[in-house]
């Protein structure tokens, strides 16, 4: 069977984003663009954190909610929060109500302010530090790598400066969401598409 789905579009994309529109919408405008401030990593962070043994269908789905819950993900407000709003979150079904996660999200806000004074750069910076040479070229899901030796870093680095729920897959995973590497298959319409990777 083949991975890419032809749309009635035209447009050649990976299975999982050729039918639910909101994925199909996500995959077209979204996924693997470059996102480069502060307060977009910080947000992307949080979510794959959230999105942990879970589907990336049902974080999408309740990301408005998401937005609603934590102040629009600004650091600022995040890392004021304390033990009410830690109740109000683990009372709210519009997402996803795990408390480690809750913690974990809180906590990182926290690093995410101390490291604006960080020499390594703030979160957008740091994070993008770690941009490897090369991206890989799929052409199947198989091609497709979980893990890097750069997330693996990437990891390591942020736990260092009090970071969790950042393992070396949900970096990799951040890494491809916000254009840092491009999984894009070969095949695909938005391969080559971020700008920071040639087709």
């Amino acid at each position: 069977m083949s991975q890419i789905v032809v749309g009635d579009d035209g447009l050649s994309r990976p299975v999982w984003a050729s039918v639910d529109p909101m994925l199909r919408d996500y995959y077209d405008t979204e996924w693997g663009m470059p996102v480069r401030d502060e307060r977009g990593v910080f947000e992307r962070l949080s979510l794959e954190a959230f999105q942990s043994g879970l589907s990336w269908a049902t974080i999408l789905r309740k990301r408005a909610a998401f937005r609603e819950a934590f102040a629009d993900f600004s650091p600022e407000a995040v890392a004021e929060f304390g033990e009410g709003d830690i109740e109000r979150l683990m009372a709210d079904a519009g997402i996803v109500r795990n408390r480690a996660k809750v913690l974990a999200t809180i906590q990182n806000a926290r690093a995410t302010l101390r490291l604006r004074n960080d020499p390594e750069g703030d979160l957008a910076a740091y994070v993008w530090s770690f941009q490897p040479p090369d991206t890989p070229r799929p052409r199947t899901f198989a091609d497709v790598p979980t893990t890097s030796a750069e997330s693996l870093a990437l990891s390591k680095g942020l736990k260092r400066k009090g970071f969790g729920f950042v393992g070396p897959t949900t970096m990799f995973a951040l890494m491809e969401a916000i254009g840092i590497v491009d999984t894009h298959l070969l095949e695909s319409h938005r391969r080559g598409t971020s700008g920071v990777w040639p087709a």
